[in-house]
């Protein structure tokens, strides 16, 4: 039980020893005590006033003594000021915490909970490579995947492929006319940079045709639409639809090209799947549930053939699930995904990590669920956030103006070795342990600083300030990680006694961080949201480096003062581990 959890407890037998009334947590309000006044947690009086018809300072007073008294291994003082109720934490509870779980790497952690949830995210395009933006999903959608690991759930990472439709043929168009049988391997180049490269070509050549038709005299909306080379990546969409062999031939060998890419990509930034879904094999899902929607009115046809459903009641408008033709349109296929994820699995909650721009199809795809009464339509969860960019503004992948995931990454490894090197804390190193870690310090880097904000807020990645040693930044963590080790290397960790002195006030400060972990990975799985626990770790190694510089541990006061600050080291040591695991970061032993 948390220690917050432990005041409610007690606070709630004062009040019901002390007064007739019954009361809940709810009755109250626990936080910690502001840094100018005395105690550790402060009980704010003046919601207990009316109904107890007492002053704020008697209620205090009494609830103060009644406490001190009744839990003397829990407070060991209070004090009132101005409707305020301030408990100071008995140093016991502290040394319990300490002896219980300084080497406990499953500290925070929970027992599973019997809940099921799956977690989607990257869902890339065969027709080019990852890039910044899909960093920023990959880094998010692991990393609230373990958080939920750590609170219990059973999680299944899955990611959707988008591996068809006119964007696809675009590529493969464009790979017809211009590569003159190339292929990655004759130019020694990356599957889906190569790819890539055919998508961005595509729309050069687009671009060049629409321009001439303008010239002839066609307007710019049917020079759009005539331009030859559109006309071409139509009819091939259309064969591929029809399963003309050569098309899916060429479809299935880019594909592969760009699947391998994606395979290094993703075992480079540490991502992976448990499931991997294709749209190819998804598209058709969903038209028999139309269908039943039809029958129980909840749809509609147009004169026209296509099938519509009304939302304008609910404040959206009228949403195509099926064209005039009989074929299915995104809606229409996610509604069948989200019903076979269903049957193949029974989760309890299905959550979709998928950029802001998709609110309203989110939005409109759980509503269709709910009226159609599936069994999963509650349990969808949109986790929208927001765009990243750099600081040279928006990218846009048909443009070739977008940032590989690849480029980044190599040259966020580039920037940990510049400012390792300028360090000259490496010169013992071999080689191979250079290159791991420049690798654990960029990668680090990175993820911690795409994590750190909160999934809703839109962003600008800054590369050179992602990897300061100094900062609010992922390196910061690893140094305070390394330099902790360094320490337990030097000094033995003799006891495993609980210790009886009286703790510093930065002893208890590095205590009272560690005791919150398991709170902040329940408040971080309960918002989705990973900046929790980043603020937390960053805040716990900024107060471990203040409590080391202020008190020696080779040189402590006594053998039992040394051994306390070993096992606060080696629990904090755990705590960082463990926080950024979770964040899909690694800690070096040394740096």
């Amino acid at each position: 039980m948390s220690l917050v959890k432990n005041i409610q407890k007690s606070l709630i037998d004062a009040l019901t020893s002390i007064y007739p009334n019954p009361f809940s947590e709810k009755d109250f309000q626990i936080n910690q005590t502001k840094d100018e006044f005395e105690g550790d947690y402060t009980i704010v009086l003046f919601s207990l006033v009316k109904s107890l018809k007492s002053s704020p300072e008697l209620i205090g007073k009494q609830i103060g003594e009644h406490l001190i008294t009744r839990y003397p291994e829990l407070f060991t003082n209070y004090n009132i000021i101005k409707g305020f109720l301030n408990l100071t934490i008995a140093d016991d509870y502290w040394n319990n915490l300490l002896h219980q779980h300084h080497h406990d790497n499953c500290f925070g952690k929970h027992a599973m909970n019997g809940k099921k949830v799956m977690v989607e995210y990257s869902s890339p395009n065969t027709n080019k490579p990852l890039h910044l933006g899909h960093l920023r999903n990959n880094f998010l959608g692991w990393s609230v995947a373990e958080i939920l690991k750590a609170n219990g759930y059973e999680v299944l990472k899955s990611c959707i492929v988008n591996d068809r439709g006119i964007h696809i043929c675009k590529s493969m168009i464009a790979w017809q006319r211009f590569a003159d049988g190339a292929t990655p391997a004759t130019t020694n180049k990356k599957g889906d940079h190569f790819v890539g490269d055919y998508y961005v070509k595509f729309n050069d050549e687009y671009k060049k045709e629409v321009k001439e038709l303008v010239e002839k005299g066609m307007n710019e909306a049917e020079a759009e639409k005539n331009a030859p080379i559109m006309l071409a990546t139509q009819q091939m969409l259309n064969d591929w639809e029809a399963g003309k062999s050569e098309v899916i031939d060429l479809w299935k060998k880019m594909n592969s090209w760009v699947y391998e890419g994606f395979d290094f990509t993703y075992k480079t930034i540490g991502s992976d799947f448990d499931k991997t879904y294709y749209e190819s094999d998804t598209y058709l899902l969903g038209k028999d549930i139309v269908q039943t929607g039809l029958d129980k009115g909840v749809f509609f046809r147009k004169e026209d053939g296509s099938v519509w459903i009304d939302l304008t009641a609910d404040g959206l408008d009228e949403k195509l699930v099926l064209r005039k033709d009989g074929t299915s349109v995104y809606m229409t296929q996610d509604i069948g995904l989200a019903k076979q994820k269903y049957d193949q699995y029974k989760i309890d909650q299905s959550i979709y990590v998928i950029g802001d721009e998709q609110n309203y199809h989110m939005k409109v795809l759980k509503l269709i669920a709910q009226k159609l009464g599936l069994p999963y339509a509650n349990d969808i969860y949109h986790l929208s956030y927001g765009m990243v960019e750099l600081p040279t503004g928006k990218m846009k992948s048909r443009e070739g103006t977008v940032v590989d995931a690849d480029d980044l990454v190599d040259e966020m490894i580039a920037t940990a070795k510049h400012h390792t090197e300028a360090l000259g804390k490496v010169k013992d190193f071999t080689t191979e342990e250079l290159e791991v870690l420049y690798k654990t310090i960029g990668l680090g880097a990175m993820k911690f600083y795409l994590l750190r904000v909160d999934p809703k807020k839109k962003m600008i990645f800054n590369p050179e300030e992602s990897i300061d040693f100094h900062g609010f930044t992922g390196p910061f963590i690893q140094y305070t990680f390394a330099r902790i080790k360094s320490i337990l290397r030097k000094e033995t960790l003799t006891k495993n006694t609980k210790n009886e002195s009286l703790l510093l006030p930065l002893e208890k400060e590095v205590l009272f961080t560690l005791e919150q972990f398991p709170s902040i990975i329940s408040e971080a799985a309960k918002e989705l949201n990973p900046s929790t626990l980043a603020n937390y770790l960053f805040g716990l190694a900024k107060t471990f480096n203040s409590f080391y510089a202020e008190h020696s541990i080779g040189n402590a006061e006594s053998e039992e003062k040394k051994q306390l600050r070993l096992q606060i080291s080696v629990m904090t040591s755990t705590v960082l581990q463990s926080g950024m695991q979770m964040m899909g970061i690694n800690v070096p032993e040394r740096m």
